[in-house]
Order: C-alpha cells, then structure tokens, then sequence
C-alpha cells in the first residue's frame, strides 16, 4: 500500500520524467488530488522522448501540462548530474505552487550511502522550498507494483543503466554489496525518514 508524508493541498504540480516512478505517482494523485504534470527537458535524446511519452499520457489524463528546460551552459565546475539538478530545481521553484516528486525510499538509501562516503550521512529532506517529497516511505516495488496493476503505461530511461553517472554506479554497482553487509539497511534510513515527517 502506498504511503503518503505530509498534507499535500488540492492542486498539486508533479514533477513527471515518464519513467515508472513519476508516471505511478501522477496516477496515484489523481484519484484525490487535482493534477498538472511538470516536465523538465534535460535536452537530450531520452529526455525528448520521454516528453513525447509524457505528452501522450497527460491528453490520456486530461490533466494540466507545464515544461521547462535547460536555461544556460553548464559550468566548468559543476558535474553532468549537478548541472541539470540545478537547472531542474531552478524551474521546479519557478512554479506558484506545489511541486511532488516521486522520490521512494530506495532513493533515499542510495543518497544516505553516497553522502556518507563524503563524510555525513544525508537523507532526502521532505521540502525544498516548494518541492516536496510525501513518497519517500514507500520502496520504489510498491510504485512499480501500482504501475503494474493499474495498468500505466511508462517509459524507461535508456541512461538509468549506464554506470558512468554516479547515482547509476551507486544503484547498480554498490547497493547489491551494501545490501548484503546490512540487509536491513532500508527499515534503518526509514526510521529517519520518519523523523523528518512534514507537520503540513
């Protein structure tokens, strides 16, 4: 069964990739909730045919649709993943309302395990500014499960396979060790998801 954090308010914005986890997400709010879908366009290949899934599926729900995309050159400093997370974030908080991403608790795993190799363990925080993140109790099974049963159609990203990302490495390469040195790593991370429960 699904878990939602927090009190989400009736219209909600959902940030929506295409893939399994964000398109459960928009199916799963719909019920209760009134939806426009929010794609951002990394300006790759993928990311261009992933809007032409979004799109099929946003006239399928009869739902709003807001896109964005990349709006500058990417710094000598930054990573390729840290140069479309702060291009995707700085469109999520252009947005007047609120933003739900589907971020699960295998997420929130992999980030503790990435951020404690640099030193302190982090988890994904609930909110960050107007985007929140009420799925983060449930293991990304039970959205793939939902997806299932529901019938919702998705599309996989070609790129979420290829290690040379680092959250890839860490997801395909690592967790299967990290999750035989601690099996019960996930109830660990929960019980401090479940500290950073949203009162709102």
């Amino acid at each position: 069964m699904i878990k939602l954090q927090g009190k989400l308010p009736r219209e909600v914005y959902v940030a929506c990739s295409g893939g399994v986890d964000s398109m459960a997400v928009v199916d799963f709010l719909r019920n209760n909730h009134d939806v426009t879908v929010v794609f951002f366009d990394h300006g790759t290949v993928t990311s261009r045919e992933a809007l032409n899934h979004v799109s099929v599926q946003v006239k399928k729900y009869d739902c709003g649709f807001i896109y964005g995309k990349i709006g500058r050159a990417k710094r000598d400093d930054e990573s390729q993943e840290e140069y479309w997370r702060n291009e995707r974030y700085k469109f999520f908080h252009s947005i007047n309302g609120t933003v739900v991403t589907g971020h699960h608790l295998d997420d929130c795993v992999e980030t503790w395990v990435w951020s404690s190799m640099h030193g302190t363990g982090k988890i994904i925080p609930y909110a960050n500014k107007n985007v929140v993140r009420p799925f983060r109790l449930n293991h990304k099974r039970e959205l793939q499960l939902w997806a299932d049963l529901k019938g919702v159609a998705y599309k996989e990203d070609d790129t979420n396979t290829d290690t040379c990302y680092t959250r890839n490495y860490i997801r395909h390469e690592m967790m299967p060790h990290v999750l035989r040195v601690n099996p019960g790593i996930h109830k660990t991370i929960a019980k401090k998801v479940k500290a950073d429960e949203h009162p709102t």
